[in-house]
């Protein structure tokens, strides 16, 4: 067959169309819905520590969700997204990673946050908006960054974390760190030109980052077949940039957990992105802002069910003998009980004063920032009611 010498291609006499059916990429999946490793399926390695880290984390974030969905309800948080039902892609995949490799979430990423290490108090601190929040209280709730554990803090806008992942992980590259970068991001998200820029910059410039797609069904209420796309998801596009692609139960935590251990080992070691697909469905509604009853059905709902990550994994547990029923019970418990201590605790501490709404970007705030700041110290004074837990720290109050 002729080639073309420049573009390296082969060359045809005939036209061939080449359609989303020309190429079908297979979802990897050891542990089977029903707790059992599917036949000729290999366990990555994974002692009784490390599996019950990761349970652990799991049944506290499942718990956490619920707590605050109910929260918000109550009226005493502003907003909460939830992971319900996609514990193991994001907890899974932390746990392949090193500590010193950087987490860039969107919004469901709690589980790789809490396996990182942080505390049911730092979870309620950042929720609350309180002063011992990390971020100073100048976030939405969810909204989580913690630079001791490489998770960069969250941002609203959707996809911008992607670009970024590339940027940082090409300094990574350039500084010779060992480490690379992971970002999340929903099927959605994966419609915003910010994806297809930063995936293409990272294989172009090679650089040591994982993009880990959740596709969980539904960009709030679009569904993703059909309508969010024509093709066959989203891990075909990482083959047309060039990049290593793998797509994987996101129900399943020993699929998740291998697929991001090899890449990264194909991130560090060889400077190669890799797109990682993770197929799953949130349970939940997209946010305590949405009702997902108007789009979807009940019946659709049960039947993910069935595939809960959560119960997967302990029946895989149970049959080890690494844990019993009664002994999940008995954890599930304690774990209530801390979220809601800490939840009471987390709601009585002061939001942080006022003065500090302009510390952080300057060395020293400049005139017209403290004017701003007078001013709006003038409105509250001017309009107390409104702002209660601020109103009465202006004047005099500890800082």
């Amino acid at each position: 067959m002729a080639k073309d010498k420049q573009h390296q291609l082969d060359i045809v006499t005939k036209p061939q169309f080449i359609d989303g059916s020309a190429l079908k990429i297979p979802m990897l999946q050891i542990l089977a819905e029903d707790g059992t490793i599917r036949k000729g399926a290999e366990l990555p390695e994974m002692d009784k520590e490390l599996a019950l880290k990761i349970f652990d984390t799991m049944q506290f974030i499942r718990i956490l969700d619920e707590r605050m969905i109910a929260a918000q309800r109550q009226g005493r948080i502003s907003f909460y997204l939830s992971s319900l039902g996609e514990e193991a892609a994001s907890i899974g995949s932390a746990a392949a990673l090193t500590d010193g490799d950087m987490i860039m979430g969107q919004y469901r990423e709690q589980g790789a946050l809490a396996f990182r290490g942080f505390t049911v108090e730092q979870f309620m601190n950042q929720l609350f908006s309180n002063e011992r929040d990390l971020g100073k209280g100048r976030q939405m709730p969810v909204h989580y960054g913690c630079a001791e554990l490489n998770f960069m803090t969250i941002a609203s806008p959707l996809a911008t974390q992607i670009p970024q992942a590339t940027g940082y992980a090409y300094g990574q590259k350039m500084d010779k760190t060992g480490n690379c970068t992971i970002c999340y991001f929903g099927e959605g998200a994966a419609s915003e030109g910010d994806f297809h820029a930063a995936l293409n910059m990272a294989a172009v410039y090679k650089v040591p980052a994982i993009f880990f797609c959740r596709n969980n069904g539904y960009a709030i209420s679009t569904p993703s077949q059909g309508e969010q796309y024509a093709g066959d998801g989203i891990a075909p596009r990482g083959v047309a940039y060039g990049m290593k692609t793998i797509r994987v139960d996101g129900n399943d935590v020993f699929a998740v957990y291998q697929a991001t251990q090899l890449a990264r080992k194909l991130a560090v070691e060889e400077n190669e992105p890799v797109l990682i697909e993770g197929m799953s469905y949130r349970m939940a509604g997209h946010s305590t802002s949405d009702d997902p009853t108007g789009y979807r059905t009940r019946d659709e709902e049960d039947a993910w069910r069935a595939k809960d990550p959560v119960v997967r994994f302990q029946k895989w547990l149970q049959a080890q003998g690494w844990i019993s029923e009664d002994e999940a019970q008995k954890n599930y418990d304690e774990k209530k009980a801390a979220v809601l201590a800490a939840l009471k605790s987390a709601e009585t501490v002061p939001v942080p004063h006022i003065d500090e709404i302009i510390e952080d970007v300057y060395d020293t705030p400049p005139p017209h920032l403290k004017k701003q700041l007078e001013a709006l110290k003038a409105h509250i004074r001017k309009y107390p009611e409104a702002y209660p837990k601020t109103a009465s720290r202006i004047d005099g109050g500890d800082k």
